[in-house]
């Protein structure tokens, strides 16, 4: 297939469909956004702790609770809402991963629970599942090796 157009209107069409971002605004909203997510993360470990769990404990049920919001914001649609604007800064690891998995389950759950739910809830997430054990055990093993 073979387009019928100039070099000229192809850069033309180019940049019309892409368009400049605002880089520093997003860094900013990025940033504000990461942060606010990891300083509820810090007020609830403050809690946890001042309800009397050790920092094991209470390091536990930040990572639970957090992982619960994202789903339920998730499944509300209000977390995509917050990354419209928010960008990489929802993407801290625990509230970012806990998307990943509910977003598919979220998207596919009119298909069933085996052929919907079941096998797309690890689309976006199973890949870094399985290469983050493959890179676990690697560099386990070279440490039992070598060191």
């Amino acid at each position: 297939m073979k387009l019928d157009m100039s070099y000229e209107q192809y850069e033309k069409m180019y940049k019309k469909a892409s368009k400049n971002s605002a880089s520093a605004l997003n860094v900013l909203k990025a940033f504000l956004i990461g942060g606010s997510i990891c300083l509820l993360g810090q007020v609830l470990l403050s809690i946890y702790t001042g309800l009397g769990l050790d920092d094991t404990d209470a390091g536990t049920a930040v990572s639970l609770t957090l992982i619960l919001l994202s789903v339920l914001l998730t499944a509300a649609g209000i977390y995509d809402r917050i990354a419209k604007h928010g960008g990489a800064g929802t993407l801290v690891p625990i509230t970012g991963f806990a998307n990943a998995v509910a977003a598919p389950a979220v998207e596919f759950k009119t298909e069933g629970f085996v052929t919907g739910v079941g096998v797309k809830i690890f689309t976006i997430a199973g890949p870094v599942i399985l290469y983050g054990t493959l890179a676990g055990t690697a560099v386990g093993l070279i440490r039992y090796i070598f060191f």
